[in-house]
Parts: structure tokens; C-alpha cells; sequence
């Protein structure tokens, strides 16, 4: 199908978490003021609903329980088993969500480059043509971007003949049969991994981490995560010191960066332990080097050589958003970033996260829409 000359008030690039939260409330807003209301069309990239949940590993397990991990207007099926609820059960949500709201998605439809034109919209290039919008949404996330290392991240790594590999190509330890696999990243990712392939019989693994690792209590999930991440955001914005964030974290420490799902503790039960990157030359019998080294935000619609941008906009490491509205660009009119984490709001790149962002993002938007209407 040919889009070429296709046009929408608000153009949201990316039906993920992100990008569904903030229709939720466009729509809500079409459902209240009819014909008054602007109009809005999802593009997103893949063939099918579920975001980024597609890929993770199969085992994968969130670290809020299901009564939590909610988008506005609709609640998360209760998970019946053990532990919260877990990748796979976000896939199901989101499709549900995306059909329950009717969202006007239209899927294999990547941006692959964003202009912004001299009358103040916005084109948005696409394989299938061209999309033209006042207001544009990007809500491309991070998965499709993971962050390898510029350099060695452990000594040895320079000799290493293994297999070098990325939380994103993680799908069960039935990959690394037989192998000694090193685990390098302190956070959640990095954990709940090296947890699954030590419970294995058929894998050895090494976890190493660049400082001592941080867990949550036990009996305290993902949303106490979310909260202090929260604090701490708004301690920055306002100019202040943050107190907690720059005293020492130890294991108990109820800011710690780690969740305790059953998994991680039943690997610490059964003698799972951090060393340090710099313990030795860990890799010496190794096969694989897993690094869980996070992602960076996928802007390729912005870096393309086709995109135009304001002169100075900022891409690196991040796009400038305004710190009335973090999902609000600085430095372009009309563009707003949602879901990347912590810089387009407190803990974004979670279900959590984008819910609590999508409100004042929307609002945000439509507001604008409403004060530049001819």
C-alpha cells in the first residue's frame, strides 16, 4: 500500500508501550470532543503488536506484579504462577490493549527519516511513502539499539578468541550448553541472565560486574525501584543534592539496583556471587562473553542523512527535552521523545514508567494542537 501524501495531526512513530499510552489518551480525547479532536495514526516497524516484549529472553520476568504493571484504562490479567508476570504475558497485554482502544496502527511501517519542513510540520519518511503531521511522537524505544562497548570491558578481552554476544541475542541457556559463559552487567538484565544459566546443570557461568552488586530487599519489588528512581529525577530537575543517590549502596539497601525475583534468588541461595571485572583474567577458559550493557535510544529516523533537523539539535547522547515536560523536545517545535528512559521521565522505558508519562505528555500535546489551530 502506497502512503505517499498521507497527513495526520499527531504522527506517534512506534506502537510499543510508549506509543499506546500516549493514544490511549488521544484517543480519549477523540471520544470526548468528536470532530474537534485531532487525529492521530501509529507507525510502527514490526509485523505484529507486543513492542520490544517480542524479543526479550524466554524466560524473562518483570519485576512489578501484574495489578502494577498496567497502561492507563485497562488492567494486566492477573498471573497465575509463581513470580510476576513475565514477558510473554506483556505481548498478550499489549495486543489486547492496542484492539480493546481500536488504535490506528499501522504495522511494517519503519521511519526512516524525520524533516522538519519550513511551515512548521512535519514530513515522516517510510518505505511505503511519505506521512505529513503538526505534532510527531517518537516512541521508537531502545531494544533495536544495544549498547556494546567501545572498547575492552575486562582484562583479556583484547586475546579473547570466544564468542562475543549482547542481551539482545539471549534467548535460554540451551544456546551455551557445555560452555563457560561470562556474564558481565550489575543491573536487572545481568542478573536475572546469570541467574538462569547457573540454575543450569549444562552451563558454568562467571558473573562479573564493575562494582559490588545491589540488591532490593527480598520482600520489595520493581515499584519501590520506580519511586526512588522518581526521587531522584526530581532532585535533578530542581537543582538539588540527592542525598541517597550519592551515599554508598550495599545489599540491603532498599535503593539498591537489583529486583529479587525468585530466579535471582534461588542463584543466591545456591552460592551465585558477583566478582569484580577486575578479578583476574576471568576469561582464560571462556566461551562466550555475554555483555548486559544496556541500549542506547533508537534514533535512526533522526540520524538518517535524509532527516532534517533544527540547525544544533542535539542527538548525543540524547536529545534536549525541556524540563516543564521531559518528553518535550528543547530544541525542535512539535517533536516530543516518550519511553526512553530516565531523560523523557522518571523510569519511562517501563510499562510503569510509561503510564505515569503518558498523561502530561498528552496533555502536553494536546494542548499545543489546541493553541496552534488556525
Amino acid at each position: 500500500m502506497d502512503d505517499t501524501g498521507r497527513s495526520t495531526d499527531i504522527l506517534i512513530i512506534g506502537a510499543g508501550q510508549a506509543g499506546l499510552a500516549v493514544a490511549y489518551y488521544l484517543r480519549r480525547a477523540a471520544r470526548r470532543d468528536g470532530p474537534a479532536a485531532p487525529s492521530f495514526v501509529l507507525l510502527d516497524a514490526q509485523s505484529r503488536p507486543g513492542g520490544a516484549w517480542r524479543h526479550y529472553w524466554d524466560s524473562l520476568e518483570l519485576f512489578s506484579p501484574a495489578d502494577t504493571t498496567v497502561l492507563p484504562g485497562m488492567r494486566m490479567p492477573t498471573h497465575h504462577g509463581p513470580g510476576n508476570p513475565r514477558g510473554r504475558d506483556v505481548v498478550t497485554y499489549l495486543t489486547t490493549y492496542e484492539q480493546r482502544y481500536d488504535l490506528p496502527v499501522r504495522r511494517s511501517t519503519p521511519v526512516t527519516a524525520l524533516r522538519a519542513e519550513a511551515d512548521g510540520t512535519w514530513t515522516a519518511r517510510t518505505p511505503r511513502g511519505d506521512w505529513h503531521a503538526r505534532v510527531v511522537v517518537s516512541a521508537t524505544g531502545t531494544w533495536t539499539r544495544p549498547a556494546w562497548p567501545s572498547g575492552p570491558v575486562i582484562p583479556g578481552q583484547e586475546d579473547f578468541r570466544g564468542a562475543v554476544t549482547h542481551t539482545v541475542h539471549y534467548r535460554s541457556p540451551a544456546q551455551f550448553a557445555g560452555q563457560h559463559v561470562v556474564v558481565v552487567g550489575g543491573g536487572n538484565s545481568g542478573a536475572q541472565i546469570a541467574a538462569e544459566l547457573f540454575l543450569d546443570a549444562h552451563v558454568r557461568v562467571t558473573w562479573a560486574t564493575h562494582r559490588p552488586t545491589a540488591f532490593m530487599p527480598d520482600d520489595v519489588d520493581g515499584r519501590v525501584l520506580f519511586d526512588a528512581g522518581a526521587r531522584r529525577a526530581l532532585a535533578a530537575v530542581r537543582r538539588q543534592s540527592d542525598d541517597d543517590a550519592a551515599r554508598p549502596r550495599t545489599a540491603g539497601d532498599i535503593t539498591g539496583d537489583i529486583v529479587v525475583t525468585p530466579p535471582v534468588a534461588a542463584a543466591r541461595s545456591a552460592g551465585l556471587r558477583a566478582v569484580p571485572l577486575d578479578s583476574g583474567r576471568l576469561l582464560d577458559d571462556a566461551d562466550v562473553l555475554l555483555l548486559c550493557t544496556g541500549f542506547h535510544p533508537e534514533l535512526g529516523h533522526l540520524r538518517s542523512p535524509e532527516a532534517r533537523l533544527p540547525d544544533g539539535f542535539t542527538l548525543d547522547p540524547h536529545p534536549r527535552t525541556t524540563a516543564a515536560e521531559p518528553t518535550r523536545s528543547a530544541e525542535a517545535e512539535g517533536l516530543y521523545f516518550v519511553g526512553y528512559g530516565d531523560w523523557t521521565g522518571p523510569a519511562s522505558a517501563t510499562v510503569t514508567g510509561a503510564t505515569r508519562t503518558a498523561r502530561p505528555a498528552a496533555a502536553d500535546i494536546l494542548a499545543r494542537w489546541a493553541s496552534d489551530r488556525p
